[in-house]
């Protein structure tokens, strides 16, 4: 039986109470022509959204989940921009990811990275490899930005936030709020300083880095 393809589209509700503040930070923070690599792109509601308000960058997303794929294109065909890619199977955590071996491909230069809401919602080795990742494929004064819960100086910052983290924590051990500190530290291990954070809705964080150069 084949399933209609507007099935395949998956929602996220609290991308409707995000997406314009990252927006506004986003337009502030990116460069401002290059391809933009977003890392676990989810539902993809973000990239249909975020890629006509970004021209003349590129948006180009991806996620491992091959439903959340199939959630991102059909999305994008209901959503279409010129200036959006198809997604890539791109698991953050691999020692190589696929744009660094496509060298036919034809996306413009990768400028930027962004990862909204994963660091917390995966293990940690999602984080050492985001961070990896950016450090060999950004170039010098390449942006990668993040946005979601943290703790800082090893608390939370709000009782919402202690009681996500334990629900976190309860579905998956290796899940849950991590240390700014300690996501600041790895980062520059790769030759990503920090360079701003910013307070956003619901206790969460934008946290911008960039590359040495």
């Amino acid at each position: 039986m084949n399933i209609p393809k507007e099935d395949a589209r998956k929602y996220a509700p609290a991308t409707q109470r995000n997406r314009e503040p990252i927006l506004e930070l986003l337009l502030q923070v990116l460069p401002t022509t290059g391809t933009i690599l977003e890392i676990a792109s989810g539902t993809g509601e973000h990239s249909i959204f975020f890629a006509p308000r970004l021209t003349p960058r590129q948006w180009l997303p991806s996620d491992p989940n091959p439903e959340l794929r199939a959630s991102i294109a059909t999305w994008a065909e209901h959503f279409p921009s010129d200036n959006l890619y198809p997604p890539l199977e791109l698991d953050a955590a691999q020692p190589i990811w696929p744009v660094e071996k496509d060298q036919d491909s034809n996306y413009s230069p990768i400028v930027a990275i962004v990862n909204i809401n994963m660091i917390h919602i995966s293990p940690w080795s999602a984080c050492l490899g985001l961070m990896a990742g950016a450090g060999r494929i950004l170039p010098p004064g390449g942006i990668l930005y993040l946005y979601g819960p943290y703790k800082q100086g090893g608390e939370h910052t709000a009782p919402s936030n202690e009681a996500f983290d334990e629900s976190l924590r309860a579905q998956n051990p290796e899940w849950g709020i991590r240390n700014l500190e300690d996501v600041v530290t790895v980062a520059s291990k790769e030759n990503l300083s920090l360079q701003a954070t910013y307070q956003m809705p619901a206790n969460n964080l934008s946290v911008v880095f960039q590359r040495s150069k």
